[in-house]
């Protein structure tokens, strides 16, 4: 949510940014935060006024009954008296004029980064590097689950039965190489200065919304019938949650933490991309990092971040690439993102394995996150990026590590996780 002050002094900037994310189904709502927040402050503005009055009048009631002056004073009530429905009317004004201009603010864009490229969709996001050896064998590579079935290391049926379409069982060395790179990337983070973190899996309406847009909302939750929950569909979730209405002190940033916790989504209008494997699944788990920092510190962070997960992924033979999300790819709380997509040998193309992200300051005004400042508390800025998401994170792994054997060899970097194995067969 931006700064509804930029609206008002520099409406054309809001604009010119909702056009270049390819909204302009959105323009109008910049106007009726205008006209809205115009009567909010005439409402303001005449109460306060009232106020005065009613405050003058309360005094000279006071006087006059001291001078014995009954009648007037009784005069002076009835104005009082008079001031208090339509005090009351106004009070009802502002009140609902500031909830329709919260509606429609959640719903405008972030202010982009200048450096983001213009585009309308994924189709155009710009390719920033590319890391490691991205090679194709000179054998056939088999489909993801075959490798696993190969490896007697999953079951998509009994899953299917048990939860429907989306759902799988692990089991053998693949469950304990899903367990030990989520373990390797937590040991990771925490090697790298983060704190590590196992948060809530359920979240409220009011973290929520303060989190994530209306439109992920609704295509990502589950939610919780009967109660005020929804199940988390990452733990940047909880993790920007847990600072909700806090003031923090500036020698307390930056805040940087690793936290795992199983993700739930919805994956609406998903279907249909490496449906049968476990590309797009409703049910995951993962290792997340997140920064709360300074504004300054923000690109410094992201940087940071992104560079991470390209080391971790490299360190598990992995080739990856950066591409950076155009105007259109963005989600609207965000300011830039970067996609790290892994090669896949099998398919000789690219896919996204996770999504580094600055929402600057939007998450923190949406939550009431404030930094304590010598001239006034201002908002930190709040980044996430992905660490790992097995089992989508397994695909690449499987068919980068396989030999023509069948069997799949174990980076160094992970082979303590599995007690030492250095192949799967």
């Amino acid at each position: 949510m931006i700064d509804i002050r930029l609206i008002r002094n520099d409406p054309e900037l809001v604009r010119e940014n909702i056009r270049k994310k390819f909204q302009e189904h959105k323009l109008p709502l910049v106007d009726q935060v205008i006209e809205l927040d115009q009567k909010h402050r005439e409402a303001i503005g005449e109460a306060d006024s009232l106020r005065n009055i009613r405050n003058q009048r309360s005094k000279e009631i006071g006087n006059l009954m001291a001078q014995g002056k009954k009648d007037e004073a009784e005069k002076a009530k009835l104005e009082v008296g008079a001031i208090a429905p339509r005090l009351e009317e106004l009070q009802a004004i502002e009140s609902e004029m500031a909830a329709k201009i919260k509606e429609i603010m959640l719903s405008i864009p972030n202010i982009i980064d200048p450096s983001v490229p213009l585009g309308k969709d994924d189709t155009e996001n710009v390719e920033v590097a590319k890391f490691g050896d991205a090679k194709v064998p000179d054998f056939e590579i088999p489909y993801h689950v075959d490798i696993m079935e190969r490896l007697n290391g999953i079951e998509l049926e009994s899953a299917r039965k048990v939860g429907g379409s989306g759902f799988y069982y692990f089991k053998g060395d693949i469950a304990r190489l899903h367990s030990g790179i989520l373990a390797y990337a937590r040991d990771f983070m925490i090697n790298k200065g983060f704190t590590y973190y196992i948060p809530p899996f359920m979240i409220r309406s009011s973290v929520v919304t303060g989190v994530i847009s209306f439109e992920e909302m609704e295509n990502m939750m589950y939610k919780i019938e009967g109660e005020d929950l929804y199940l988390i569909g990452t733990s940047e979730h909880s993790m920007i949650g847990k600072f909700i209405d806090t003031i923090i002190k500036p020698e307390e940033l930056p805040q940087a933490l690793t936290s795992y916790s199983p993700c739930f989504r919805k994956e609406v209008g998903a279907h249909g991309i490496e449906e049968r494997g476990i590309y797009r699944v409703h049910q995951f788990e993962k290792q997340e990092m997140i920064a709360v920092c300074e504004p300054s510190e923000s690109a410094e962070w992201f940087e940071k971040m992104c560079a991470y997960t390209i080391e971790f992924f490299e360190s598990l033979n992995i080739p990856v690439r950066a591409l950076e999300c155009c105007s259109g790819d963005l989600a609207d709380l965000k300011v830039k993102s970067i996609d790290i997509e892994a090669w896949s040998p099998r398919q000789q193309k690219y896919f996204e394995v996770g999504s580094c992200s600055n929402l600057g300051e939007a998450q923190a005004r949406r939550l009431g996150i404030r930094v304590k400042g010598d001239s006034g508390n201002y908002y930190p800025h709040t980044l996430n990026n992905t660490v790992v998401a097995p089992p989508r994170a397994l695909i690449p792994f499987l068919e980068n590590n396989l030999n023509e054997d069948g069997s799949v060899n174990v980076p160094e970097s992970l082979r303590p996780y599995l007690g030492g194995l250095e192949k799967i067969k």
